[in-house]
């Protein structure tokens, strides 16, 4: 194995546990909007609509197809309506509620800080994320993530959003460091693993639910939990 001496991690899904804090936030705006009194779909239904149109979402603002305010303001629209409700229906202010709770919550990966608090004193440890700055910190800070990470570059803060190689670029320029030098974690492939390949980068795909995708290249390691960190590291 090279001799890497900076890690850059991801934060959503593979640090910071996007489904189940997400879930959570979802089951409580349930119950303070009175979404059950339409009588059209449970919370479970709810949660997985929501999941359902925030990936495919996720997926066109990554690939720079629509902005972050369309993306934040049409979620809850099309998942609302996409279970019976008329637009007028949708209460207003949910957006917004969900963007000031949801990065509270804390829940991390498992092995999450035994894994860093292994790797900090070895490597430099940053943040390379897609997610909006002001949700982005608040988050880090929430779950105790904030003393690991040196950089925590976000792509409102950089212009430019993974794969985009200048993202990349741009943290190295930071931290005055060759590509060759680090190794990248995260669990979006497109994102994550092809955009530091394009970059130079060796990459570790970070996939806990196994999840088998045909790929024209496959990543330098892949993992199914962080703490196999510790053994490759």
């Amino acid at each position: 194995m090279k001799t890497y001496t900076h890690i850059l991690f991801d934060l959503d899904h593979t640090l910071w546990d996007f489904e189940k804090n997400s879930e959570e936030t979802l089951y409580t705006l349930y119950e303070q909007f009175g979404l059950a009194s339409f009588g059209k779909f449970d919370s479970n239904s709810f949660y997985k609509k929501y999941k359902f149109v925030n990936t495919r979402l996720w997926d066109m603002y990554n690939k720079g197809r629509i902005k972050q305010a369309e993306l934040r303001e049409s979620r809850f629209v099309k998942t609302l309506t996409g279970l019976g409700l008329e637009p007028h229906e949708v209460p207003q202010g949910i957006s917004e509620a969900y963007l000031d709770l949801c990065p509270t919550k804390t829940a991390v990966f498992p092995f999450a800080f035994e894994v860093l608090d292994y790797l900090q004193p070895k490597y430099g440890l940053h943040i390379l994320t897609n997610g909006f700055k002001d949700a982005q910190h608040v988050k880090i800070t929430s779950s105790n993530l904030h003393g690991y990470f040196k950089e925590i570059v976000t792509s409102d803060c950089c212009g430019y959003k993974k794969p985009d190689r200048r993202m990349f670029e741009y943290l190295l320029d930071r931290i005055s460091v060759k590509p060759e030098n680090c190794l990248m974690v995260g669990d979006n492939y497109e994102c994550d693993i092809e955009g530091a390949r394009d970059s130079g980068i060796d990459q570790v795909f970070f996939n806990p639910e196994k999840i088998k995708k045909r790929r024209s290249l496959k990543p330098t390691y892949e993992i199914h939990c962080l703490s196999q960190l510790k053994e490759m590291l």
